[in-house]
Order: structure tokens, then sequence, then C-alpha cells
């Protein structure tokens, strides 16, 4: 009796199980679903139904989703060395190595000619610098740019790129109106629409208008009307992004006289593309005046700017953040601690170009250093590092670990495309590629008055994951 009463008081202690345990899976599943990767990685360690459920590769495609958008789940399922049996490996080794990314792969694109199609039709876009180069619904769009002797182009060309992101092209020439020869513009993706805006003419005229170009059957532009009388000055080389859905901004440059700007304007579209309305930026922090540097989009109403060449003609390495929250626009200078990354030396540079992709990153590609030479590294920006709130600081500025931040990725052996700086790049949809077009480089067939050669390659930017 003595052994059945102490028995039956042990049970009597024993804890219930956690409610969690009452859940079922899918309930569980949604839960999951909202918390950050980090929390169901120790979700995970807690007990083996929980281990299978957080480890299941439904969970972690469908947190690709969620942290990468759909496109970029698709462009891996289409991937030629995964899509005849399923994928090859895990979604969650697969979200793992997005995230530890160490290196790309470089793949020269060649035109593909069509012995149906009129030989002007086949023709490639002519040697160019200072140009833009947008990837909207599934095309590549190229126009204008400067060519040798300080001339400009007026043209604008489209290839189709598809879903297999094919390493052949075909580049046509659209035969619309353009918004007339320029070089050192900026065109931005907004939706489906491209917004362009400024340059410069080979007659050294600062331009300052806004061409809105869309592609439907064939590219068409339109100038945008400019709704009051304030809009920035006339420039050229200046940087420019889009902020948030129908919001472009623009920054710096070299306007009048030829003197380097510092100004941020922002841009706000109606609906319809038709119209609209631009405000100038007014922050307490000093942004030191500078063209030929970098916007890029990293998350709703923040850009991040990078590098450029200031008034004293140095070349700059720094990091600003423009955010803008209930009203409140501010650029906030982001400072790093390179103590454990001894190539940040090299960091500094001019005419490079920076590309949101796959895995939050800003994709950082050539340019040029104060001695004009030119670059063919690749560096990685980690955006996560930079926080999206509680920015709010006296003195406009934060400082962060530079080598959890910055990681310079290996190029490469396959294809390594020669040094440049002032071409240009946009990623598909899915962020796994980039596009590179043109620039100035060094080398071959040089020029009278010049030791520079502009460039029309097109070649892709891989990210390498192992598939």
């Amino acid at each position: 009796m003595a052994e059945i009463a102490s028995t039956s008081a042990g049970r009597g202690h024993q804890s219930p199980p956690a409610p969690i345990m009452n859940l079922a899976d899918d309930h569980l599943f949604t839960v999951l679903l909202l918390l950050p990767v980090d929390s169901i990685l120790s979700f995970s360690a807690t007990c083996k139904r929980f281990r299978n459920l957080a480890c299941s590769d439904s969970l972690w495609e469908s947190l690709w989703r969620r942290e990468w958008g759909p496109s970029s789940v698709e462009s891996i399922k289409s991937s030629s060395s995964s899509a005849r049996d399923g994928l090859l490996l895990p979604w969650m080794v697969l979200f793992k190595r997005v995230c530890k990314l160490d290196s790309v792969s470089c793949h020269r694109i060649t035109n593909l000619d069509d012995d149906d199609e009129k030989e002007e039709e086949s023709l490639l876009p002519l040697p160019r610098a200072s140009h833009s180069l947008n990837f909207v619904t599934d095309y590549l769009v190229l126009f204008g740019g400067g060519r040798e002797g300080g001339r400009h182009l007026d043209d604008t060309w489209t290839a189709y790129v598809g879903e297999s992101n094919q390493k052949t092209l075909k580049w046509k020439k659209a035969e619309s109106v353009t918004p007339g020869g320029r070089f050192g513009h900026t065109c931005v993706v907004i939706g489906d629409s491209l917004v362009l805006f400024g340059g410069i003419n080979d007659r050294g005229e600062r331009l300052n208008d806004t061409w809105i170009g869309r592609v439907t059957c064939q590219l068409t532009w339109k100038l945008l009307g400019v709704v009051g009388t304030t809009k920035p000055p006339p420039r050229g080389a200046h940087a420019a992004s889009c902020i948030s859905e129908k919001t472009m901004v623009v920054q710096g440059g070299i306007g009048l006289s030829g003197v380097r700007l510092g100004d941020t304007w922002i841009l706000e579209l109606s609906e319809d593309l038709n119209s609209g309305t631009w405000h100038e930026v007014v922050s307490n922090a000093l942004l030191p005046p500078r063209s030929g540097h970098t916007l890029t989009y990293i998350r709703e109403n923040q850009v991040v700017l990078f590098g450029g060449r200031g008034l004293g003609y140095e070349v700059l390495n720094d990091v600003w953040l423009l955010d803008i929250q209930e009203q409140c626009e501010k650029w906030i200078q982001i400072f790093y601690d390179f103590q454990d990354l001894e190539e940040s030396d090299s960091l500094p540079r001019v005419g490079h170009s920076a590309t949101l992709i796959l895995g939050g990153r800003i994709l950082i590609y050539g340019g040029e250093d104060t001695f004009r030479h030119k670059k063919d590294d690749f560096w990685a920006l980690d955006i996560k590092t930079i926080p999206s709130t509680g920015l709010q600081l006296d003195g406009g500025a934060v400082c962060l670990n530079g080598s959890k931040a910055w990681k310079r990725l290996d190029g490469g052996v396959s294809y390594r495309p020669k040094g440049r700086s002032f071409h240009r790049a946009c990623a598909d949809s899915s962020g796994r590629y980039v596009y590179v077009f043109g620039g100035m480089v060094d080398g071959l067939h040089v020029a009278v008055t010049s030791s520079l050669r502009f460039e029309n390659e097109l070649f892709m930017v891989e990210l390498l994951l192992g598939l």
C-alpha cells in the first residue's frame, strides 16, 4: 500500500505538457512563418517533432518566398541542374548558402543572330559608358550613353531574357521617339515602367527633364508633366533609385559650370504616371557633394548611397542611408569598423555599379580609384546589418561592424571580365542573375587622345549556390 501511495503521489506532481505541444502541425507552421530565422533554428532544437517540422522542405521554401519573393523560388526550380527530378539540395541548405554567399560566376552573353531577321535588326549596340540598363517585364532595356570624343548616343535597345536566363540574347533597336541623346543620366524601374531623369548631351548641356518609358509590344517614351515650378537643377553623373511604389529619389551629380552637387530631391508620381511633383529633402546631416556614386533601394522608404567622387576630386567610400519615416526625411551616415577586414582599403571607388541581389545584399562591382585604375572586384554589403528602425539619432550617424557587413566575393575563374568603370548593371526579377553592359576599360584599341576604350560587352553575373 505504501508503494502504491508513493507512486500515485509521484504521478500527481508531473507537469502537464506545454500548451504548444497540443497545437496541430499546420498551426505551428503558420506561427513559424511569422518568426525570424534564428528563432526557427532555436525552435528546431527542442524536440524531434519540432525539428522535423522546422527543417521541412515546405517550411523553408515558404521562408525563401517570404524573404526573397516568389520569382526567386521559380528561378531555383527552373535551374537546368535541378529541374529534372526536383531540387538536388533541400531548401534549408539552399537558404543557408544564399546567406553565406562567397562567390559569383561570370558568363559572357553572345548576340543571337537570326537569318530570318533583317540585317539592321541584328546589329549590336555601339560601345558606350554612362548609359542606362534596366530589367523590366522580362526585358533588358538599354538607352543612351557616351562614346569616344564626348559624343552622346540617343538609341534605345531591348533584349528579351525569359525564364531560363540563357547566355544568348537578341538585341533589337527600338524604333520610337527617344528622350534625346545624353549620357550620365539615370533610369529607374517603377512598377512596369521606367523613369529617366537628367544627363548631359554632347554640347555639354546639363538636363533636368523626366521621361516615362513603357515596354509593351514595343518600348515607348513620354515626357512627364511636372506639377508646379519646383524641380531639381540640371545635372548629370548623379544617382537615382526608387524609394517606394510611386516615388523616386535623385541625389548629387555635376551641375552647371561643372560644380558637384550635394542636394537630394524626391519625385512623387501620380497613379497613372502621367505627372509628378518634386520636392527637395532637407536633412540635418551634411551630405558631401559628389558624382559617379550609386543609390540602391534596400527596403520600403530606405536607400543606400555609396562612394563617388567628391569636391576635391577625391574618390570616396562612405555609406549613407536615406530614411523616410512618417514624413521625416533624413540622411544618416553609416560608419564601419574595418579592423578585421584588411581588404577594405580597396573599397573607395567611382563609376561602379551597386545592385540589390538575392539574399538581401548590395552587389558592388567595378569602378575606378583616384588614379583612374579600373577595378574588376565584387563586394557584397549585407543590408540586414543596417537597422530598419530606431535610427532617430542625434548627429545623424551610426557605427557598425565592417567585417560582418562587407565581404569580398570570389569572381570565379571560368570567365573574368576586364576591369571597368561607368558601366551599368541590373538584376533580373529573382535577384540571382545580374546583367552588366558596357563601360570604359583599359587596353586594346587605344584612341589617339585617350588610353581608354569603350565597351559593348554584355555579361551575366550568377550567384553560385551549388545547384
